[in-house]
């Protein structure tokens, strides 16, 4: 993942309504949800989700599909999996990290 990809990807994770709306579909699997459904359990009107689900979509973190006459939503794994190791690809002088405790030196005297 480029600096500039990452930069976008945190940027729209970078808003309450967005980060769960995010973790939702990271809960709902490959399958994803409709945006009606998105829109309950969010508690919010399908007009505010649309900019929220506009703005990760545009970020490359959501995908979405037509189903009759619903929109389907998923989180796009792919994504995610290439952020996460673009912020950790560099953990631990680029050895493969165990557990933090195991990567992190210790203070105690």
């Amino acid at each position: 993942m480029e600096t500039d990809n990452a930069l976008e990807a945190l940027a729209a994770l970078a808003h309450a309504v967005r980060l769960a709306v995010f973790r939702l579909l990271v809960q709902a699997g490959p399958e994803g949800l409709p945006a009606g459904r998105i829109a309950e359990q969010m508690e919010m009107p399908a007009s505010s989700l649309s900019f929220h689900l506009k703005e990760l979509h545009r970020a490359g973190l959501l995908g979405s599909r037509q189903e009759g006459r619903s929109i389907i939503y998923m989180a796009r794994f792919e994504t995610m999996n290439a952020l996460l190791g673009y912020l950790t690809e560099n953990c631990c002088g680029g050895v493969p990290c165990s557990p933090v405790a195991a990567c992190c030196a210790t203070t105690e005297s």
